[in-house]
């Protein structure tokens, strides 16, 4: 099939989703000027830059009635300039799912999650002490994507990685992680997930320079 966005596509759901996978999972803390804190996931996250180590996350609109249209991520990094990015697994997929829920500003999703605060170093945000690699992250720049519909407002912000945990048990002999061992999900389409096993991965060495290669 072939059919333009703008136009809609004819299917039951739209295949966008399913179609840009799997996608990293980032699972935002942020805090708001009065302290209130705030983990969300978001399935519009990656790493976008390696020097120095920069991520970005799409922050759609807010679907809880009565707000200004932000998600109060959004919100709390446009106010504070700061966030930290929780790594999510496969032991945290039930706690991330749940912090995904459309919630008032003032429920703290850490505690309605059953999840520990833990301080960060760089950053005022609080770390989930249940995932086992943090990003402290410092906004580098956020960008609102053109929209032709205002309730489909995107905003997407870049964080610099200005400090990074990682727990000693996934760092192995030869200095690399052991991805079998964290055991990372990730986001699909639909209401899908994947996972990534020490089984599922596999190598393949980039090829060489040429220089005579056109």
């Amino acid at each position: 099939m072939f059919y333009e966005p703008k136009d809609g596509h004819g299917l039951p759901k739209n295949p966008f989703n399913s179609l840009v996978v799997p996608r990293p999972i980032g699972w935002i803390s942020t805090v708001d000027m009065a302290g209130n804190v705030n983990l969300a996931p978001y399935s519009f996250f990656n790493g976008v830059a390696y020097n120095p180590p920069t991520v970005m996350f799409s922050a759609g609109h807010s679907r809880v009635e009565g707000e200004d249209g932000l998600k109060d991520s959004l919100r709390n990094v446009l106010e504070t300039g700061e966030f930290v990015h929780n790594f999510a697994t496969w032991d945290t997929r039930d706690a991330m799912n749940a912090t995904s829920a459309d919630l008032t500003r003032d429920v703290d999703e850490l505690a309605m999650a059953g999840l520990t605060p833990i301080p960060s170093r760089l950053v005022t945000p609080p770390r989930v002490k249940e995932s086992p690699i943090h990003f402290e992250c410092k906004v580098v720049q956020t960008v609102q994507l053109p929209n032709t519909r205002d309730e489909h407002t995107y905003t997407v912000v870049f964080g610099e990685v200005v400090g990074i945990h990682i727990a000693d048990d996934l760092i192995m002999d030869n200095g690399q992680i052991d991805i079998g061992r964290l055991h990372p999900i990730a986001r699909m389409g639909y209401q899908d997930y994947s996972e990534v096993t020490a089984e599922t991965v596999f190598t393949m060495e980039r090829p060489g320079f040429h220089p005579y290669a056109k």
